[in-house]
């Protein structure tokens, strides 16, 4: 017997450890959680001392004021769908259950999966899929849906789902989570008679996904069923095209009419709030530029008028990059008709030889682009910052002028100091990007001093209104800025105001006023106010400082691509390695031999119906426990493979339409599988629930699960019937030839 059907292996306790710690693993990825572990506060404070000391992060200053501290500090070890898959294989390697050949062909592969060109492909292509998001196109086609379906909410259902789906069959389902998703939050937050956005967000995540398994390149998991069996690109598509366009045709009017038939989530007619003439004559604003949009950004997460203004032009005013659209969309179509005429040809070549190129030239397409229009976009975001900072300062000026007359300077307690501390003067170490101090100016232009090491910026002037802050006044006119209150109002000197800065700035230019203590510096009012949370503003430039001011210059001088790859799905790398791995696991210490037997005798005894409903129904409710639907995939093609060679084996073939039918009708659950019970059925679901969370619209486990319930039993009881017919039309009984 060959020994990958060799079942006698799961008799040994490492097999039963191995296939324990799969278990567990899958359940963790499920349900991720953290595990707290204690350290000794010496021993972080020394790591972190010497990290600060070698500049890796910046100067620390603990105050001196609260000396009851606990002896360990609380950290969080995570445990989730990255760290979990990698914690198993490092526990399996260290106990000797799986050796160099489990990881070499759970990373460069076995059995014609191939991780790491799977990879790769996958990431160069979603470059270019999310590249054209980011140009706005999604978006601003979404605009014209709306506009093209008017006010009345059925046509605007069929319209958007329409839409997603031929959209999404096109570049996948991610670019349309990510910009989809934004849309419909946003433009059932500005309607007025949509109670809830339920059936707009549920009906997209669904049909994203659904139109996800007409092309190989559109999920990960098409690409490593289409290379386990060896199917062409151009026969994969033209096997599940008829069922999934059926699933779309049939579930919509289930959606609009049985699940989703409440007026309160569809209603007949849709009432939008109005744009003014001014708002609609607005230059759009590309959301890529950080601070692009003020304090807009800010405002719009407040549920009232406002903020309901502020997502209508959002949505009603999108900004779309006409060049980066059409040179993304002509990079994605000559990519996908190369892709298929190479892979139709029968030429052996890794798919991501067509893909890389493309995804390079998109990538230099959008450095060379930002660079030409630099000048334009850090102005944006400079005039955007110094609103934001304005805005800020003059909250934080209003919190600490109300402070002192909430509390009692004299009866302080270390807790109400680090209260006081944290409500409004913050500490350099933690990070803050600008400190912030106020001028009594006319100008519209902000100053910058700028760190003589390093040569960032560590403070910003913004002009702040006397009328507003007169508690912020000196004699003679003068005005402090925000160190001077934050020593003036600290608690060792609420009664002492006679140590303050060295200078301070009136509202002319180029002047200021020496004070009575110019011998005070800023040294001495630290050793005498340890309470003082300011470093000097000589303080060295660390790694982190670098790398921070690196990412805000990359985001103002080239946007779009600093926006792409900060949302390229890097995580799916660590966890799809991980996960093959573990399969990898499962196969030499003989569980998939053993599951392929049980497989076999299922479809002995209900032939190629059953084949297909089994097939279907384990890949559905394994995504939701296997490690998402690409872990099930992993498993199930496996399981499929080591059926084969049962039959190899003993000399009985599978005929070619029970073959057929069980590969697609796995390739129907796993895509199917992602709207089911658990947000982790798939990455895409954790991507929408975050997407989500941040519009404030909190989308529950249950409430997940019973929404889609009804879904997922609609979509693969009308895609596996549709299959079936297919199946027994255009396939015959004779015995499958491996290809």
């Amino acid at each position: 017997m060959d020994d990958e059907l060799d079942t006698s292996e799961i008799k040994s306790w490492r097999s039963i450890i191995t296939l324990i710690i799969f278990v567990i693993t899958n359940i963790i990825v499920l349900f991720p959680f953290h595990i707290p572990i204690y350290v000794p506060r010496w021993l972080t404070n020394g790591i972190l001392d010497l990290l600060s000391v070698i500049r890796i992060i910046p100067h620390r200053t603990r105050p001196r004021y609260n000396q009851k501290q606990p002896i360990f500090v609380k950290l969080c070890f995570p445990l989730n769908f990255i760290t979990a898959p990698l914690t198993a294989d490092l526990f399996l390697l260290a106990i000797l259950a799986i050796g160099r050949k489990e990881v070499h062909d759970g990373i460069v592969g076995a059995d014609n999966i191939n991780p790491i060109d799977i990879m790769v492909f996958f990431l160069t292509l979603a470059y270019i899929a999310i590249s054209i998001d980011a140009s706005g196109l999604i978006r601003y086609l979404a605009f014209k849906v709306l506009q093209k379906a008017g006010k009345v909410g059925h046509r605007l259902f069929f319209y958007l789902f329409l839409f997603f789906f031929g959209l999404g069959s096109f570049i996948g389902n991610d670019p349309i989570i990510l910009s989809g998703t934004a849309f419909l939050a946003y433009m059932t937050r500005v309607s007025s008679n949509i109670v809830h956005p339920r059936a707009w967000i549920h009906s997209q995540f669904a049909v994203a996904n659904i139109a996800s398994a007409i092309l190989v390149s559109s999920n990960p998991t098409n690409l490593v069923l289409a290379g386990a069996f060896k199917i062409k690109f151009i026969v994969y598509t033209a096997n599940m095209i008829v069922p999934v366009v059926v699933t779309a045709i049939i579930l919509f009017p289930f959606l609009l009419y049985i699940i989703f038939a409440d007026e309160s989530l569809i209603p007949l007619s849709i009432t939008m709030h109005e744009l003014s003439e001014d708002q609609k004559k607005k230059a759009p604003v590309n959301p890529n530029i950080p601070h692009a949009r003020g304090t807009a950004e800010e405002k719009e997460e407040a549920d009232d008028k406002e903020g309901k203004q502020l997502s209508l032009e959002e949505i009603m005013n999108p900004f779309l990059d006409r060049k980066g659209a059409s040179f993304g969309g002509l990079i994605m179509a000559t990519t996908l008709i190369t892709l298929l005429a190479i892979n139709a040809s029968g030429k052996e070549h890794p798919v991501f030889w067509v893909t890389l190129p493309a995804a390079f030239v998109m990538f230099c397409w959008d450095l060379v682009f930002g660079w030409l229009h630099r000048q334009e976009t850090r102005e944006i975001s400079a005039k955007g910052r110094r609103e934001v900072e304005q805005a800020r300062t003059e909250r934080e000026m209003r919190e600490r002028i109300a402070l002192p007359e909430k509390m009692d300077p004299g009866t302080l307690t270390s807790d109400q100091a680090d209260q006081y501390d944290a409500s409004g003067l913050h500490h350099r170490s933690e990070h803050t990007d600008y400190d912030i101090s106020l001028k009594s100016t006319d100008s519209d232009i902000a100053s910058k001093d700028f760190d003589p090491e390093c040569g960032t910026p560590l403070s910003v002037s913004v002009p702040v209104d006397k009328e507003k802050f007169p508690e912020l006044q000196l004699p003679g006119g003068v005005v402090m800025d925000s160190k001077q209150l934050a020593r003036a109002s600290s608690p060792q000197a609420l009664d002492s105001r006679q140590t303050t800065d060295s200078t301070i700035y009136n509202g002319k230019p180029g002047y200021t006023q020496t004070l009575d203590s110019p011998q005070t510096t800023e040294s001495t009012i630290y050793e005498e106010n340890p309470g003082y949370p300011y470093h000097q503003d000589s303080a060295p430039c660390s790694l982190v400082s670098l790398a921070t001011d690196l990412y805000k210059w990359s985001q103002e001088t080239f946007p779009t691509t600093t926006v792409v790859v900060s949302h390229m799905p890097f995580a799916l790398v660590p966890f799809a390695f991980t996960m093959f791995i573990l399969v990898q696991a499962l196969v030499t210490k003989g569980w998939v031999p053993v599951f392929a037997y049980g497989w076999d005798h299922w479809v002995e005894k209900t032939g190629t119906i059953g084949s297909i409903g089994g097939m279907g129904f384990l890949s559905v409710i394994l995504c939701n426990f296997a490690g998402t639907n690409i872990g099930t995939t992993i498993l199930l093609s496996r399981v499929i493979q080591a059926w084969q060679k049962i039959h190899e084996a003993s000399g009985i073939p599978i005929s070619d339409r029970t073959w057929w039918a069980t590969v697609y009708s796995m390739a129907l659950g796993v895509n199917y599988g992602a709207f089911s019970t658990a947000f982790s059925a798939s990455l895409a679901g954790l991507l929408w629930r975050d997407i989500l969370a941040r519009k404030h619209i909190r989308v529950g486990s249950l409430e997940f699960a019973r929404v889609n319930l009804p879904i997922i039993a609609i979509s693969m009881v009308v895609g596996c019937a549709v299959l079936a017919g297919e199946v027994y039309i255009v396939r015959s009984d004779k015995p499958y030839v491996p290809a």
